[in-house]
Parts: structure tokens; sequence; C-alpha cells
């Protein structure tokens, strides 16, 4: 079969398209005839070594497709069978024709969701859910404020946090950005500002009080303006790091407002396969229903893997980045 492999870490042009042996399924996994491939920054992690793993390495880790083989051992009654619709969205190697794939790692799509729109919303609609649910339960009147607000995450915690009755500022770089950012359901959208001005823009907004929460998927070129913007018992959620890691910073910083700052990941809240298949459930029904939609900036063929890591570091995509194998 064809697969991307990264065979040593560096920039998109490590990226390779190989034939490479199909992989059989062993017990406890099925086989997956993959039809789309979500590109998300975790890949790029992967790729340039910011997130250590064994070489060679087949990225990705969200897709979507069709069973067409069951491993051997004992019946699993949680297991698909051949035929079945399903994807997965924390398990490498999605960058191929056919995926192996844990039977607790998969989730069934239903009929009224395709598979692409599947493979465009799983990952960063879970993360988003836990982000808007868990990690800080978004209220109705709260001032949610969402950073790289027009990308794939940034859209959907827009419209998570909408649904709950927030109202949500969202900063975007460019103002077709900030039109997309708009039309998911933000209150007010402004480009990357100065910390000092940002905040002025937030109490503008909030009538002085702050955000209640902000998440931040930028990192370091946004993290003091999200701080700043905080009002009082502010949560920080830093949930992404695409311009590049935080610096240390005085923790002392965050008691002047009672502040709070975290670093959670999606791993941790889908560890579980009965809490993963449960949250994919509400993710697709939230679909199913149109309360939160995805947006495809484009689809590529599997060969330009790297042509999409670019797009992605250059920021220069609204919307979802699809492989067609």
């Amino acid at each position: 079969m064809r697969a991307v492999v990264v065979e040593r870490t560096g920039g998109p042009e490590v990226l390779r398209q190989l034939e490479v042996s199909q992989p059989s399924p062993g017990p406890g996994e099925v086989l997956v005839r993959l039809e789309a491939v979500g590109v998300n920054f975790i890949d790029v992690y992967f790729r340039d070594g910011t997130y250590p793993a064994p070489l060679p390495l087949v990225p990705g880790q969200e897709a979507a497709g069709t069973v067409v083989e069951v491993g051997p051992g004992p019946a699993d009654d949680r297991a698909p069978a051949v035929g079945d619709r399903v994807a997965f969205a924390t398990v490498r190697g999605a960058y191929a024709e056919f995926a192996s794939v844990p039977v607790g790692a998969l989730v069934p799509v239903p009929d009224k969701v395709g598979l692409r729109d599947a493979a465009t919303v799983l990952l960063q609609g879970l993360a988003a859910r836990y982000l808007t649910h868990d990690t800080h339960p978004v209220r109705h009147g709260e001032l949610v404020v969402v950073h790289a607000a027009a990308g794939g995450l940034g859209r959907l915690l827009v419209q998570f946090a909408s649904a709950r009755g927030a109202r949500v500022i969202a900063t975007a770089s460019t103002e077709d950005k900030r039109r997309v950012a708009h039309d998911a359901g933000a209150h007010a959208v402004f480009g990357y500002e100065p910390p000092d001005a940002f905040r002025a823009l937030v109490d503008e907004v909030s009538e002085g009080r702050g955000a209640s929460v902000v998440y931040d998927g930028v990192g370091a070129p946004t993290f003091e303006s999200s701080l700043r913007s905080l009002g009082p018992r502010g949560h920080l959620v830093l949930c992404g790091l695409s311009g590049g890691r935080v610096p240390p910073f005085d923790l002392d910083r965050l008691r002047s407002g009672s502040l709070t700052v975290s670093r959670p990941g999606l791993a941790d809240h889908t560890r579980d396969p009965a809490m993963l298949r449960g949250s994919a459930a509400e993710l697709f029904a939230h679909l199913a229903a149109e309360r939160v939609s995805p947006v495809v900036h484009a689809e590529l063929p599997l060969e330009s893997a790297a042509e999409a890591h670019r797009l992605l570091a250059e920021r220069r995509t609204a919307g979802k980045l699809l492989l067609i194998p």
C-alpha cells in the first residue's frame, strides 16, 4: 500500500510517500480502508521531533473509513464487522491507504454523517467538547476568548461555547479568517493585538470584567495577551502551540486575580473506550443536527502531505485539511 513515512525528523520535506507492506490486524484489531485523513498540528509535532517517537513512523492519527478485515481471536462485542463505517483520532498511522486499529480506539460513524465529515471533525471536535465541557465548563453568559478561531479547533470552540450560551471574542489573522470566525458564532472578532490593546478590546466587550476563560491554541505569540485579558478567577487554557512553546513564567503572576492556567490533552480524556464512544456519539449528534459544522480548507492527495504541513505551519488555512488516499 501507499503510505507517507517519516524516516528522520525535520521540515515538511521529510514526508515521503513510499510503498510499504499493508498491515494485518492482530487480536483485538481491525483493518480499515481509509477514505479521508485529517491533518492536525500534532502531526507536525511528531514530524519535527517536538513529540519524540520511534522512527520510521507513519504520521497522522485521525481518519475515517470502512472495515475490511477483523483480526483473529475471540469475538469482542465492541468490535465492528466488515463493512462498518468507523473513525479514529488517537492512533498514529493514518497517512496511508489502510490502517490496523485497536477496537477500543474506534468509534462508529452514524449513517447521517459522511466519512469525510467524520474525518474533518473527530479529533478537533472531541477536543472542543472536553475543553468546553470538562476543562472549563462554559456557562451561559460567560465571556470566552478563542484565539486562532478560524482554524479547525478554534472554529469548533466558538460553536460549542456559543451553543452553551457564552459570548465569544475571537481572533484571527486576516479579514477572510475573521469572517469565518464571525460566521461560526463569535460575538466580536479582532486581529492579533499587543497585550494591552487586546485587554482594552476585551474590557470594551465585557464592560471591564475581563474574560472567564481564554482558549489559546497559538502559544508563545498570544500567551501574554491571553493572560492579561482574564477577569478575576479566570482560566487560561493552553490548547495548542501553533506559534511555538510558551517560555517559563512566574507563577506568582497568577495570584493577582486568582487566575489558573492549564495544559490539557486529548489522550487523558479518551483513555476509556466507553468514554471515547460516548463523546464521539455526542459530537456526531451535534454534527447531524447542524449545531456544529465542518469547514474543509482543502482536500489533497496523500502524496501532497508535505504541502499540507506547509499550509498548516504557515497558518494559511481557514478550516480543515484532508488527505485523500
